[in-house]
C-alpha cells in the first residue's frame, strides 16, 4: 500500500525505546510511518505504565524498570541483541546516563540517538557538586573525550532533537541566506573549518536560539502545578543547572559571576545563578522583542565550539551563543512559583497534550546577528492547529523535536560508521529533507532590532552604546 509518506528504509535488528514521556509517544508514530520494522522485536523501556495502552494495542512489548548503572547493561544488552540484526536504541528518558548507553550501544554494533547528554539521577540536584561540576559543558565534554578516545565505529548521534539539534542544522542555512544577501561567495562549505571561517567573513557576533512558545490551554493553571508543554522534568532540570553559553571573540565585558573553564574546547562560560531566573533581551517574528530565559543548552556550547576559527593554538574567532527562551505563558508562571519557594518544584507535574491548548505556535530559529544586514532569525513557526493535522500524540513543542529524532535515525541509518556525532557535524540538507514536512512554515526574516532598541529612558542603564551586540546589553540586570 502507498501512503503520502516516503519509507526511510529498514530497521532489521531489534528496536529499544529509553523512556515513554511526551516525546517519545510522539516519535513512536514516526517511526511506524517512516520505516520498516518487526514489532515484535521493538521494546520500550521506563518506569512509568502511565500509555502502555498505546504499545499494548500495537504488539510492543513494554519493560516497567528504572534503568540503573546496575542493571543498565543486562537489561539492554539482552532487548537489543534478539534475534539478529543491527539494532537501534533510541534514548529519550530522564535519569538515564546518556554516555553509558551510547557506549554499550556501540560495543554491540547497535545504532543510537539521544536528544541530550542526561546524567544519572542525582546529577542535577547534587548539593555537593560545584555548578561547574553541574553545567552541560562538563556533560558534553564527557561525550568529546569519548569520542575522540574511540573515533569511528558504529553510528552515535548525541544530541538530535529540537534543540540542540534541528537549530544546528538552521545554523547553516541561515549563513548561506545572509552571504547570498550580502554578496558573499560561500563556496559549497564541506567541512567544520569551511562553516567556521563563512560565519568569520560574514561578520556574525552571535547566535541566539531565539524561542517564543504562544501555545496557549483552555484551562488556567492552577496554584502548585508545573504546567509545561514538553517535559517538565527536563525543563526543570535544566533550569536548575546554572545559566551557560558559548563565549564569544568579540565580548569585551563579563558578568562579575561568569567564571571559565579550564579544560576541553574552552568555548564557554557559565554565571554562578540558575538559568530560567536568567533573563536577557531577543527577538522572533511574531513577539517582535521580549524577554526569553538563558537556559542552558548543549548547542549554546557546540555551535560555539563549532564555529570556531583558531590560528595556531590561539582562537581568532568564536560567536557567542546562548539559548533565548520564553517558553509558554503557564510554564513562565510554573517557574515564578517555583523560584518563588527557592528552587523547589510543585508537587503535580502536567505537560499539556494538543487536545488541552486552544492555539498558539512554538516559534523556534537562530537569530544570527552583528552582520551587514544586522540581524537575521530563521526556524520553524509551527502551530497546535497544524501539527494536528501532521502527527498525533503531541503538541507544536514535541513535533519539531520528535521529527529532529526522526531525522537523526535517517541520518544514522545512512550513515552507520560514523562514530559519534553532534548534529553540528552532520549533513544539515539531508537532515532537513527528513524534518521539513514537520515543521509548518520555516521561514527566514531580517530585522533592525538591537538589544539597544527602546531601552527605558526613565531608568539609567549600564550599556555599551558602541556595540549594540555585546552581551553586557543582551543581559537583563
Amino acid at each position: 500500500m502507498t501512503t503520502p509518506w516516503p519509507d526511510y528504509g529498514s530497521i532489521d535488528g531489534p528496536i529499544v525505546m529509553i523512556g515513554f514521556g511526551s516525546i517519545a509517544r510522539g516519535t513512536l508514530p514516526l517511526i511506524e510511518r517512516h520505516f520498516d520494522f518487526d514489532s515484535s522485536r521493538f521494546t520500550v523501556i521506563a518506569p512509568d505504565d502511565t500509555d502502555r495502552a498505546l504499545l499494548d494495542e500495537r504488539g510492543i512489548r513494554f519493560l516497567k524498570v528504572a534503568l540503573t548503572p546496575e542493571n543498565y547493561r543486562e537489561i539492554l544488552t539482552s532487548s537489543l541483541t534478539v534475534g539478529g540484526g543491527q539494532g537501534f536504541c533510541i534514548n529519550l528518558s530522564v535519569d538515564v546516563c546518556s554516555l553509558d548507553v551510547m557506549k554499550l550501544c556501540r560495543e554491540l554494533g547497535v545504532l543510537y540517538i539521544d536528544t541530550v547528554v542526561e546524567p544519572w539521577a542525582g546529577f542535577y540536584f547534587d548539593e555537593e557538586a560545584t555548578p561547574e561540576q553541574r553545567s552541560n559543558y562538563a556533560l558534553r565534554e564527557t561525550v568529546r573525550r569519548e569520542k575522540a578516545r574511540n573515533p569511528g565505529g558504529t553510528t552515535a548521534v548525541s544530541c538530535c532533537g529540537a534543540n540542540p539539534g534541528m537549530v544546528s542544522w538552521f545554523v547553516k542555512e541561515a549563513l548561506l541566506a545572509i552571504a547570498g544577501d550580502t554578496g558573499v561567495d560561500a563556496g559549497r562549505p564541506a567541512h567544520r573549518e569551511d562553516w567556521a571561517r563563512l560565519m568569520q567573513r560574514l561578520g556574525i557576533k552571535g547566535v541566539h536560539i531565539a524561542e517564543r512558545d504562544t501555545q496557549r490551554p483552555r484551562e488556567p493553571k492552577p496554584l502548585n502545578e508545573f504546567w509545561n508543554t514538553w517535559s517538565v522534568e527536563g525543563f526543570i532540570s535544566e533550569g536548575l543547572q546554572p545559566a551557560e553559553l558559548g563565549w564569544g571573540t568579540h565580548e569585551t565585558w563579563q558578568p562579575e559571576n561568569a567564571r571559565g573553564f579550564d579544560y576541553g574546547s574552552g568555548a564557554a562560560i557559565y554565571l554562578l545563578q540558575p538559568g530560567a531566573n536568567t533573563r536577557v533581551r531577543t527577538w522572533t517574528p511574531t513577539a517582535k522583542a521580549h524577554y526569553g530565559f538563558l537556559v542552558t543548552h548543549n548547542e549554546a556550547i557546540s555551535i560555539a565550539d563549532y564555529y570556531t576559527v583558531r590560528a595556531g593554538d590561539e582562537v581568532a574567532y568564536r560567536p557567542t551563543c546562548h539559548y533565548a527562551y520564553h517558553p509558554a505563558d503557564v510554564a513562565v508562571l510554573s517557574l515564578h512559583e517555583m523560584f518563588g519557594c527557592g528552587g523547589q518544584a510543585q508537587p503535580t507535574h502536567r505537560v499539556l497534550d494538543e487536545h488541552e491548548l486552544i492555539d498558539g505556535r512554538d516559534e523556534l530559529g537562530v537569530l544570527l546577528f552583528g552582520h551587514a544586514r544586522n540581524a537575521y532569525w530563521h526556524g520553524s513557526r509551527l502551530s497546535v492547529k497544524e501539527t494536528r493535522n501532521l502527527a498525533p500524540y503531541q503538541n507544536a513543542t514535541g513535533l519539531q523535536v520528535s521529527s529532529a529524532v526522526l531525522a537523526g535515525m535517517v541520518w544514522a541509518l545512512e550513515n552507520p560508521q560514523a562514530g559519534i556525532v553532534e548534529t553540528d557535524e552532520m549533513d544539515h540538507e539531508r537532515c532537513l529533507q527528513v524534518q521539513r514536512p514537520y515543521l509548518g512554515p520555516v521561514v527566514g526574516m531580517y530585522t533592525d532590532w538591537t538589544p539597544l532598541s527602546d531601552r527605558s529612558r526613565f531608568f539609567p542603564d549600564d550599556i555599551d552604546p558602541d556595540d549594540p551586540w555585546q552581551f553586557r546589553n543582551i543581559l537583563v540586570r
